[in-house]
């Protein structure tokens, strides 16, 4: 047994030495089994508790969002409003037993809020005439915390627009104007605003469509239609796209609730700059206009009076007005402004509300059924609340 155990320690003694000598001269020799040990650890690192986490990469709008948000601000209005008089105080009664006082209403203060987009280094804020419509007192507050007095420079009703001064210690972050002309259905745009007050918030969605129009809310009508949430305290914020340019300023949604049901719509930018720099220029817009009333052709009047598939039918014609003057007749189908075709009465509006007020224009109309030419010389736009006739 003793024998045994001394051959089996000097063999094991043997191999190690054997082994040392082979891993200090040799070791490549040695090499394939680290290789196959390796694999087999590289199979079993696929366990995700083992590995290493991949790199993560986001795909967002944070850019454009960071890019956009210095340039939306917040709106704050207030005006006096005072309280009906109690109807009691109509009552010859009621007046004998308290008094005849001839005046019992009380002014309270009224207070709303909206948002609007810095366009000008210089404090220049475009925003919606139906924000700050009537307001006694305006205040902006910026993305920084900063509340300053805002002074307004004018206002277009018509175009639901308006356009806020403040005067800021250092330049503001102003907004890039993108081509509103250029968006495509799908686009993806952002919506930056107020909503509720709860403060600056970034919603998405994209463009639902384009050139909406005859929706009662102004009388120029072009709007952006988005699905991006917009709710009340949103007018006047921005809409931008992916790189954070300014493409609409919002404006109104539609709504059985009064919260966003994913209809919301804009004024598209390019329409909205050409607004804001004249009302900087001037405080007020100018816009062409000849006295008509006009209702749509429908294919019944079309063949009835054989009147032309496209333009505006005349309806009404205002006393001493442009149109009065050039001869121009109820009846009468428009067809064309200075050799532009009108396919309904929306672009007629627009059309000649693009005219230069004094210019003489060539007017294209289809009576009983023959063309006409007449030469009109177009007359300002008169104010909204003085204005009979709306073209």
């Amino acid at each position: 047994m003793q024998r045994l155990w001394l051959i089996f320690a000097q063999t094991v003694t043997a191999a190690m030495a054997v082994l040392f000598v082979i891993s200090t001269l040799k070791p490549e020799w040695l090499m394939r089994k680290t290789v196959t040990t390796a694999s087999q650890v590289s199979v079993f690192s696929s366990n995700p508790m083992s590995a290493a986490p991949p790199p993560i990469t986001t795909a967002g709008y944070g850019e454009a969002a960071r890019v956009a948000l210095p340039s939306v601000v917040h709106i704050f209005t207030s005006k006096d409003v005072r309280t009906p008089r109690h109807p009691f105080m109509d009552d010859p009664l009621f007046r004998h037993f308290f008094g005849d006082s001839t005046d019992n209403s009380a002014q309270r203060r009224a207070s709303g809020l909206g948002s609007g987009v810095v366009v000008s280094a210089e404090g220049y804020i475009l925003t919606n005439n139906h924000v700050v419509e009537a307001a006694d007192e305006i205040e902006v507050a910026l993305q920084d915390g900063r509340k300053l007095p805002a002074k307004l420079v004018g206002r277009d009703p018509e175009s639901d627009l308006a356009v806020l001064r403040i005067n800021a210690p250092k330049a503001l972050p102003a907004m890039t104007f993108a081509d509103s002309d250029a968006i495509h259905v799908g686009d993806v745009v952002l919506a930056i605003g107020n909503p509720f007050g709860v403060g600056q918030t970034v919603t998405m969605g994209i463009v639902s469509a384009l050139g909406r129009s005859h929706l009662g809310i102004n009388t120029f009508e072009n709007f952006i239609q988005t699905d991006a949430a917009i709710n009340p305290g949103n007018s006047g914020g921005a809409l931008v796209d992916a790189q954070g340019r300014l493409v609409g300023i919002n404006t109104a949604i539609y709504s059985r609730s009064g919260g966003s049901l994913g209809i919301g719509f804009a004024i598209p930018a390019t329409g909205a700059r050409k607004v804001m720099e004249e009302i900087i220029r001037s405080g007020s817009v100018t816009r062409g206009w000849v006295g008509v009333e006009v209702q749509e052709i429908t294919p019944e009047l079309a063949e009835s009076f054989k009147l032309p598939p496209q333009g505006a039918l005349i309806a009404g014609v205002a006393r001493n007005s442009p149109a009065e003057k050039a001869g121009v007749q109820p009846g009468d189908a428009m067809v064309s402004v200075d050799g532009q075709p009108i396919t309904n009465p929306q672009s007629m509006l627009e059309h000649i509300a693009s005219q230069v007020p004094g210019k003489s224009v060539r007017f294209g109309f289809v009576r009983r059924g023959k063309s006409l030419e007449l030469s009109i010389e177009v007359g300002r736009r008169p104010p909204p609340e003085t204005r009979k006739l709306d073209e």
